[in-house]
């Protein structure tokens, strides 16, 4: 399925290519830093790095942001937020808060692939308070109750 996304450049974006899918079956289209000049994360930091595009997402979707999977096998580099949510009526920068897990610095140059973006179709819940919830076999277990 194809869902059409219209997106705007910047001025910093200039010469930098469209989100790509690098395959045929890939999930993900990679985005680009649309940096002036080189960021160097060092380990524990996190820094917000521009794209240097708006995107119009189309009502009942949203853009995630997620990390690219080299990175942060490679460097120990991923998106703080993963996954990160653009909602449908954002319009401004699409920004990727990138964080270094790893033990090295990481240097982050302009054009560099920093996250992917999946478009996703979203449901909204209607919510209703009530007195009672139904009862289940895991009750109440919240993390690790149902084993290791």
């Amino acid at each position: 399925m194809t869902v059409p996304v219209k997106l705007k450049r910047l001025p910093h974006g200039e010469g930098l290519p469209l989100p790509a899918y690098q395959t045929a079956h890939a999930a993900g289209a990679d985005v680009h830093a649309a940096l002036e000049g080189p960021v160097m994360l060092q380990p524990g930091r996190h820094a917000l790095i521009p794209t240097g595009f708006c995107y119009q997402i189309p009502p009942g979707y949203e853009m995630q942001v997620r990390p690219r999977s080299g990175l942060a096998a490679k460097h120990g580099v991923t998106v703080l937020n993963a996954p990160g949510t653009i909602d449908a009526d954002y319009r401004g920068e699409l920004k990727v808060l990138l964080i270094n897990h790893g033990p090295e610095p990481f240097e982050i140059q302009r054009g560099e692939r920093i996250a992917q973006i999946i478009i996703a179709p979203v449901s909204a819940a209607k919510f209703t308070e009530v007195s009672e919830l139904s009862d289940t076999q895991r009750g109440t277990g919240g993390f690790g109750s149902t084993g290791r």
